[in-house]
């Protein structure tokens, strides 16, 4: 293994993340060499994940005061994150020293929510995408997006695209690839089914009827929340 320089990751957690947004990044980070990775958030408590399990942060807002990348998971449960000051305000504090502020999903909209998109292309899931403007972001259809040092990836499996894409940036594509070998990441879905413009319309609309049932009115809250912010929806 080459001789790294140190490096620190901070993933925010929070109730309600989507866990993938989070692990599936945090597997191929934890292999950049020389590296502490940490989950972070308001105490050391478990934090209850969409997925019926929880995760154990590592670290309180208290503990980590600055890290060299920042990265934010999505999940339903951002909506309560972009209207907690105590959370925005510790991804605000740490992005604006973090040398890659970065985010998965709908975590891109925690960070434009803390005000570190302004002026900046990201992604996030296709179905929020549009919400991306709220926070005077500039929304790139795109499954990873890399503005500067703002690298966002799309929804949750696009964890590790945008992981493997931040360690070529990082270690060098060789140890990009490496890790992609070692994690032996060579998709091949049964079915193509990723996208809404592949999905069938059945499939479309049953989501949509996720959504509707498990955040209904995301879209306006998304938008009150930025322009309680001070933002010009």
């Amino acid at each position: 293994m080459p001789e790294f320089a140190p490096i620190s990751v901070a993933f925010l957690v929070f109730p309600n993340v989507t866990q993938l947004d989070l692990t599936g990044p945090a597997q191929v980070l934890s292999r950049l060499g020389n590296v502490t990775l940490d989950l972070v958030w308001k105490t050391r408590d478990p934090v209850p994940t969409d997925s019926g399990f929880s995760l154990l942060p590592t670290k309180t807002f208290e503990e980590v005061e600055h890290a060299d990348i920042i990265c934010v998971p999505g999940g339903f449960g951002t909506l309560d994150v972009m209207q907690d000051e105590v959370a925005l305000d510790w991804v605000r504090k740490v992005g604006a020293s973090a040398d890659w502020v970065t985010s998965v999903c709908t975590g891109s909209l925690v960070l434009g929510a803390a005000g570190l998109l302004k002026g900046y292309e990201a992604t996030t899931h296709w179905a929020s995408h549009d919400q991306l403007a709220f926070f005077d972001a500039i929304p790139v259809k795109q499954r990873v997006v890399l503005d500067r040092n703002r690298l966002t990836g799309g929804g949750v499996t696009s964890g590790i695209d945008f992981a493997l894409a931040l360690v070529a940036r990082i270690r060098g594509e060789a140890h990009a690839k490496f890790i992609q070998l070692s994690i032996e990441y060579d998709p091949h879905p049964p079915f193509d089914s990723g996208t809404p413009d592949k999905a069938d319309d059945d499939t479309l609309e049953r989501y949509w009827a996720l959504i509707d049932k498990a955040a209904p009115g995301r879209v306006q809250t998304v938008k009150s929340i930025a322009k309680g912010l001070g933002f010009q929806t």
